[in-house]
C-alpha cells in the first residue's frame, strides 16, 4: 500500500478537529455520546491559531481519500537553560492510526516527518505523552521515559 503523507494546512482544519476528536474518544476510552462540542471548538480554534503561527505542525496520512492516520507537534518556549539554551521545546501529539490500517508503518513513518520538521526548526528537545498502546512504537523510535517531571492534579487546583 502506498499512503500520502499531507502536511496540513488551514483547509483542513476540519479535517483535523475531527481526527482530534477520534484520538481522544481512543485516548481515554470515551463512547461517542461523550459530549465534545466545547473541545471541537476550542480545538478548531487552536488550529487556526497555530497553524498560521508556525508553532503547531500536523499531518494527514490519506489512502486515496481516505484519512488513515494523523499527528502532529506543537512548539512552545520555556525559559532558557544550559541545556536548552534557547528555551524552545517540542511536543509531539495527535497521533492515530485508523484501526485497519494499523502495523504497516503508518505511525512510524508520521513519527520520523514530524521529528525531520522538529529538526528543521533547529528544535532539539521533543517530549510527547505515550498511551499503553503507543508506548512500543515511541520506545523503538528511542523516546524513553522522563523521572523528573511532575504534575499537579486538578483536584488539587
Amino acid at each position: 500500500m502506498e499512503f500520502v503523507y499531507k502536511r496540513a494546512g488551514l483547509e483542513d482544519i476540519e479535517l483535523l478537529v475531527k481526527t482530534r476528536i477520534k484520538v481522544l474518544r481512543a485516548a481515554n476510552r470515551l463512547s461517542d455520546d461523550i459530549e465534545m462540542s466545547l473541545v471541537e471548538q476550542q480545538s478548531r480554534e487552536y488550529y487556526e491559531e497555530s497553524l498560521q503561527a508556525e508553532t503547531h505542525i500536523a499531518y494527514l496520512v490519506f489512502d486515496g481519500e481516505k484519512i488513515v492516520g494523523a499527528g502532529g507537534v506543537s512548539f512552545f518556549r520555556v525559559m532558557p537553560t544550559y541545556h536548552n539554551p534557547t528555551g524552545w521545546k517540542a511536543y509531539i501529539m495527535n497521533m492515530y492510526t485508523n484501526p485497519d490500517y494499523r502495523r504497516k508503518g503508518i505511525a512510524y513513518h508520521t513519527l520520523e516527518i514530524l521529528i525531520e520538521e522538529v529538526k528543521n526548526k533547529g528544535v532539539t528537545h521533543i517530549s510527547l505523552e505515550a498511551t499503553d498502546m503507543g508506548r512500543p512504537l515511541y520506545e523503538r523510535y528511542g523516546f524513553v521515559s522522563m523521572n523528573d517531571e511532575m504534575e499537579l492534579p486538578e483536584n488539587c487546583m
